[in-house]
This record gives structure tokens, sequence and C-alpha cells, in this order.
């Protein structure tokens, strides 16, 4: 049945499927995982089968080939795809790229420069992990009313971490990062590095990149662009594309926004990343891409959840309008 939607698809308009990836990771004892769930895309098995199947019923790209296409260059292939993974955790290096280049599929990584320089946990990651582990009884942020009695159950604690963070994204990125910094001091769990929760390296970006694997901008701090002030959110950008061509030796064209969100950027960031360089730019809002698109800063991407039996990924892949998940979304 997939290949005839996808052919029937094909006839009526031509799409360009931008799939969203985070980690790739087997997690056999969630109890023992205290770092958020929700990251994890898919286990090793799920990723393996998706790509086989995207290997057998799409044309997997990369970002250089669209923009070629765009320039007149060689056209894109009749069902063009691209894999993309945000942040940069090192199970994409580990898992994930040892899975792509058995299959043939390319993909993009879009990395958080300042912490592969680090070695540190992402935030929204560690305020999680503390989350999970403190043995504080209640959790209050007065910056969002928020007052709660904090769970006894795990299951209870990445639920009221969940919500927390939603929320807590709402505000400005310099509040974030005070409020998460403030609940470490008073609970003694300031950021420190864990094999949980690992960025990649340099070299391992550099032996991902040289083996065909595009690699792009995620910010420097994984701070939401738009809710910076307009200098510290030009620095984030302009850093990132500098800090990614000294490491790389190459160019780099394209940038994901962290986060992702309608909130999460703006008319300014989009003249920032342009001025900086990049050349495309992905969201996080569920969709697909028209061809040909001018919306070359607003890529619409399709996001890959653990939860997805294959059935359902076949389904989100052939008719995303119908099947692919869509993201509880701030308005502001």
């Amino acid at each position: 049945m997939l290949p005839g939607l996808t052919s029937l698809r094909q006839v009526l308009r031509k799409d360009l499927r931008i799939l969203a990836y985070h980690r790739v990771l087997q997690v056999d004892e969630p109890t023992a995982f205290a770092f958020d769930l929700n990251e994890v895309s898919a286990s090793p098995a799920q990723f393996y089968a998706q790509m086989q199947l995207v290997k057998r019923h799409y044309d997997p790209i990369r970002f250089h080939d669209v923009l070629v296409a765009g320039s007149g260059g060689a056209p894109l292939p009749p069902r063009p795809l691209i894999v993309t993974f945000d942040d940069g955790y090192d199970d994409n290096y580990h898992v994930a790229f040892p899975i792509l280049r058995e299959l043939g599929v390319p993909a993009m990584f879009f990395v958080s420069t300042g912490h592969i320089d680090s070695g540190q946990p992402y935030a929204y990651d560690w305020l999680v992990y503390m989350l999970c582990r403190t043995g504080a009884r209640r959790l209050s942020v007065s910056e969002l009313d928020f007052d709660q009695p904090i769970p006894e159950t795990l299951t209870g604690r990445r639920a009221l971490a969940k919500e927390l963070l939603f929320h807590l994204k709402a505000l400005d990125a310099v509040t974030q990062a005070t409020v998460i910094a403030r609940l470490g001091e008073a609970w003694g769990m300031r950021p420190e590095k864990h094999a949980q929760c690992r960025p990649m390296t340099w070299d391992q970006l550099r032996e991902m990149h040289a083996a065909g694997m595009e690699v792009g901008a995620h910010g420097v701090h994984h701070h939401i662009l738009a809710k910076l002030a307009p200098a510290a959110m030009i620095a984030e950008v302009h850093d990132s594309m500098r800090t990614l061509r000294r490491e790389l030796g190459a160019p780099v064209d394209v940038m994901s926004y962290p986060v992702g969100g309608p909130d999460s950027y703006n008319a300014q960031v989009i003249d920032a990343a342009r001025q900086a360089g990049f050349r495309m730019a992905c969201n996080y809002v569920t969709g697909v891409n028209r061809l040909p698109t001018a919306a070359y800063f607003e890529l619409q991407r399709l996001s890959v959840e653990s939860e997805m039996d294959l059935d359902w990924f076949a389904a989100m892949t052939a008719l995303p309008e119908v099947f692919a998940h869509r993201k509880r979304v701030r308005l502001g």
C-alpha cells in the first residue's frame, strides 16, 4: 500500500520530506536512565528498520543537493528525503552513524558547538536529570508561578519535568538559564559530564563529515534564538558558523533553530542567519516542503518519536498530513 500512496502523491505534488531525530538509543531499564526519554527518537532496531524503509521507498539526499538544484544544477530525484539529527548526542556517532553508513543513507547532524567543546550535558537534559534524581520535595519557580510537590515516582517526575520544560521555554533565554542554575545550586547538582548524556567530539564529527555526512549549526549553547537579546542572538548564530568552519575545514550552509517551534525564531533570526552565511535553515514545525520552495529559512520537518512502530513511520512518511506527530505549540 505504501508504494501506491507515495506514487499517487508524487503525481499530485512534489514534496521534500525532512525527518527529525534526536537520539538513537536502547534504554532497557528506564529507572536507570535519568535523562529525558522524550529525546530518544528510536531504538537501534527501530532506526535500522526505518532507514531500510527510507532507502526502499524514497531517495535519500543531502541539503547540498537541494541547493544545487535550486541554483539550476542537477534536479532532485522523484522522492527526495533528508534525515536530520538535532543537538549532537554521542549516540548519533556510536549508533546512528554506523547504520547510516552501512545502508548508504546520508544525514545531517545539527550540533550545538559549545557543548561539543565542553562535553557538558545540554541544559534542558540536565534539568530533567535533576528533577529525576533530586531529594527535594517541592519544585518552586517564581518566574512561572510554578509551585508543586515533586512526585515520589520516576514516572511522575518525568511528567512534571515535561510540563516545566514546556512553560520554561516561554521565558527569555537568560531567565531560563538562571532558573536552571538556581535549582542546581539549591539541590547541590551543578552540571557535570555524564555518560548517559554526552555530546559528540570534534574528531567524531570530522570522521562523519569525511564519510559523507553533513554537519550543520544548532547554535552555540542551545539557547532559543528568538528569546535572546539581539546582540547575543547574532553572536550565537555567527559564532556557531565560525566554529564549525574552523573545526571541519569546510563550508557550512545549513542551521537548525534550537527548539524550533514558532516562537523560537523570527525575521531577525533569519536575517542573522543570512548575514552569517547560512543558505538554509530548519525549524521544528511539523510539515513537508512543497517543491520548488522559496522558504529556504523555514524548512519544516517530520518528528520521529520512539512510540512509532514501523507501520506508523511508513504512514507518516507517506501521508504526513494525516499521520505526522503533532507538537504542542507555544504561540509566544
